[in-house]
């Protein structure tokens, strides 16, 4: 049975390791997460380490062979199935060493680092694509946040609003049916909550795909402000990883012409080996070099080499849509990056200031009887849109500005 004294420092501990398993979320910590806990990373990275393993090898040569048999073996006659009775019976051991040339084997090792380049360059295309997926998730669910976040000032103001329209009611200057109606709006506020409830349940679902349970942790911090430099990302647009990923494929098809031209040149083998005879003859070495002979180019070299430059051809072919795919890809972005900063500054300095002045002078005509309730609901519902219309867009701007930023500005500054 533990003393008290001993209890309370592990109560301590205890309490220290769930703050701990209770840390807020933030936007950089929900990144670094997302890659330690990436199996699609994890796959790249075990790709990599495989071509790298593959390479080691590439241009090593085949591993040698071992022939033991026979050779003139009697079948008929009175020597059948004798090895030491005819002069001509020999049994023999040798090795055979296949010799590739020096140029395909030399493309293949070119080959293989181009591979393991390639994979490098698949995995910074996993990776980015990581990081703004959970970019966009840890946003989503931050704005949602701070959209619902508001609407506790709503309820306040709702409250507020119920209680002038009864004072006016008791002052008789409301008809029964106006305290009803901020019950109403109650009710629709509450229906409005719910689904940014839901909203935000789905968002943490996203999330979760990415950080696991650091997902239902609370969220610290604010957004970073990303860097959007429209010159700067339009010169830098083939920097694209999706289009880096082109590069080291070029390498590795144009080695692989080299290796189909090299298939023009003989490969080679030697091989050695031993023959017994009977003990009454003298035993024997062999040795022998063999060569290929590629005499017919014209049907069987030549449309592998073919076929390796179409391959080349098409690569650049591809890498060139993809430029002009990602270039309006961009374009379309920065566009929309332009809009919604626009509107948002037209929302917080025109619409908002406008649609507040407006349910002062409602809610003010409205205590001298002057306007009536209806008019200030809808002043009032016109005002709590644009707020949260205006957190929607910055949102959307946010989100605009890391789907550009992680595809085209980081690491390029």
């Amino acid at each position: 049975m533990f003393k008290q004294r001993t209890l309370l420092p592990l109560m301590g501990v205890a309490c220290l390791a769930g703050l701990a398993q209770a840390a807020p979320l933030g936007f950089l910590a929900a990144l670094d997460r997302a890659e330690r806990q990436s199996p699609s990373l994890a796959a790249r990275s075990a790709q990599i380490d495989a071509a790298r393993f593959s390479a080691v090898t590439a241009d090593a040569l085949p591993d040698p062979k071992l022939f033991v048999g026979v050779d003139n073996l009697p079948v008929t006659g009175p020597d059948r199935g004798s090895l030491s009775r005819d002069f001509m019976t020999m049994q023999k051991i040798g090795v055979v060493q296949d010799v590739p040339n020096a140029d395909k084997r030399h493309a293949r090792a070119v080959a293989a680092v181009a591979e393991t380049d390639l994979a490098e360059a698949e995995r910074r295309v996993e990776r980015l694509r990581v990081r703004r997926a959970t970019a966009l998730a840890w946003l989503t669910r931050y704005f949602l946040e701070r959209r619902l976040a508001l609407f506790g000032e709503l309820d306040q103001e709702n409250r507020i609003l119920a209680a002038a329209v009864r004072a006016q009611f008791s002052a008789n200057r409301a008809q029964p049916a106006d305290t009803v109606m901020p019950k109403q709006e109650a009710a629709q506020l509450a229906d409005r909550r719910d689904e940014l409830v839901r909203d935000l349940a789905k968002a943490k679902s996203d999330l979760r795909r990415f950080v696991g349970a650091d997902a239902d942790e609370p969220l610290s911090g604010e957004p970073p402000d990303f860097s959007i430099d429209p010159d700067h990302l339009r010169q830098h647009v083939h920097h694209h990883p999706e289009l880096v990923v082109f590069e080291p494929m070029a390498r590795k098809a144009q080695a692989q012409v080299q290796e189909a031209e090299a298939m023009k040149k003989s490969d080679w083998s030697v091989q050695a080996g031993y023959q017994r005879r009977g003990p009454q003859y003298s035993d024997m070495a062999s040795i022998q070099v063999t060569f290929d002979l590629p005499f017919f180019t014209k049907t069987r070299q030549d449309p592998q080499i073919a076929a390796r430059r179409e391959e080349l051809v098409r690569i650049d072919a591809e890498r060139e849509a993809m430029l002009r795919d990602h270039t309006a890809e961009l374009e379309s972005e920065l566009a929309n990056y332009t809009l919604l900063s626009r509107q948002l500054d037209r929302v917080s300095q025109t619409w908002l200031p406008l649609a507040q002045e407006k349910v002062e002078l409602q809610l003010a005509g409205y205590r001298v009887g002057k306007s009536d309730i209806a008019a200030v609901l809808a002043a009032r519902r016109e005002l709590i849109d644009l707020r949260l219309k205006r957190i929607e867009i910055e949102g959307q701007r946010a989100a605009v500005a890391a789907t550009v930023y992680f595809a085209y500005g980081e690491g390029q500054q």
